[in-house]
């Protein structure tokens, strides 16, 4: 079997992008790094491509950006990031939707983007290791949004914070019954950001000493009815939460609509918290755990930048931090928080 760029890499202890930039005489590499790779290019008789050679010079003037979800508000704000730094530098953007599982299959048995694009932004898209491989191979620079390639520029939030934050903020209140409305658990394409506030959550649980209930955490699927529908599940459980906590601010949307429906108030009643801070939150005055959504997508944009001109010779690893921002949903828990009995569904 030839030998691939990561290969290269392995041999050469460097990331694929230095093995690219080493291989294309681009600058910002050491001459004792760029004498490494060479030799270990040497030794694995392997040479670059002359496609990808061409793609490293800009000459499609385009980026590709690969998603599981094109629909959802998350996505559309990060693409927005994204479009406005690369139009600025006249860079055109092309577009790879997969949430379908035979779309994705079919992308990765396929690899449309060869030949088409100068680099590749990838949008938390879940990917086996052949998978990323495959990315890998096309010798494009890589930046990725929350999911990890190895040796490609990264941009992410500290989930695992940002879901604690929201939990101790809900237990300095005095709440000790509270829920969660969960993304999407099991979701077998292994999205990994519903698993880590999920995890953060139960961690946070267990250091203030309340024991775990799973009854108290319920799926919300990342939509607005789900999320009301949850919120009512979660009311009709025979001591229900005084708190929750959803994992999206759109199911928050949902559980804040069920408790109106129902003649109930936030935080009077039950208190809600949030993820995402979306422009709606604030007309809800919804109290949420803020994260820059398309600030996100100007930093992958820069990162793909920056990796076009050569000006970075490793690829940069950034973490970008969530905050608390407390409105009106969250108070005090109250001393005997009051029974609710509801067979209505508050989903429709």
């Amino acid at each position: 079997m030839a030998a691939s760029i990561m290969d290269v890499a392995r041999r050469a202890e460097v990331s694929t992008a230095t093995v690219s930039r080493a291989l294309r005489g681009l600058p910002n590499v050491s001459e004792a790094t760029r004498a490494r790779v060479l030799r270990a290019a040497e030794e694995l008789s392997y040479s670059i491509s002359p496609h990808a050679s061409s793609l490293a010079s800009g000459r499609t003037g385009t980026v590709g950006v690969v998603l599981p979800f094109v629909n959802r508000w998350f996505y559309s704000q990060v693409l927005s990031g994204i479009d406005s730094v690369l139009r600025a530098h006249d860079l055109d953007l092309l577009l790879y939707n997969l949430g379908d599982e035979r779309v994705h299959e079919r992308f990765f048995a396929r690899m449309p983007l060869r030949r088409r694009v100068d680099a590749l932004i990838v949008l938390n898209l879940p990917l086996s290791t052949a998978e990323s491989e495959a990315l890998v191979s096309m010798e494009v620079p890589i930046a990725v949004l929350g999911t990890r390639i190895p040796g490609c520029w990264h941009v992410s939030i500290d989930n695992a914070e940002g879901a604690s934050t929201a939990v101790r903020h809900l237990i300095n209140l005095g709440h000790r019954r509270i829920g969660m409305i969960t993304a999407a658990p099991g979701d077998p394409r292994g999205f990994t950001s519903p698993i880590v506030r999920q995890h953060a959550y139960r961690t946070v649980l267990a250091q203030a000493g309340i024991p775990y209930d799973p009854d108290l955490e319920v799926p919300g699927h990342l939509s607005i009815d789900k999320g009301a529908s949850a919120m009512a599940q979660l009311l009709s459980l025979p001591v229900p939460p005084t708190a929750v906590f959803a994992e999206s601010d759109q199911m928050a949307f949902g559980a804040l609509r069920t408790l109106g429906r129902m003649g109930l108030r936030a935080p009077h009643d039950v208190s809600v918290i949030g993820f995402d801070n979306h422009e709606t939150a604030e007309l809800l005055d919804l109290t949420t755990i803020a994260q820059p959504v398309a600030h996100q997508g100007e930093l992958l944009a820069g990162q793909i930048l920056d990796a076009l001109s050569g000006s970075s010779e490793e690829p940069a690893q950034v973490v970008v931090p969530t905050r608390l921002v407390v409105r009106g949903t969250t108070g005090a828990a109250r001393e005997h928080p009051p029974r609710y009995h509801s067979t209505t569904s508050a989903g429709t």
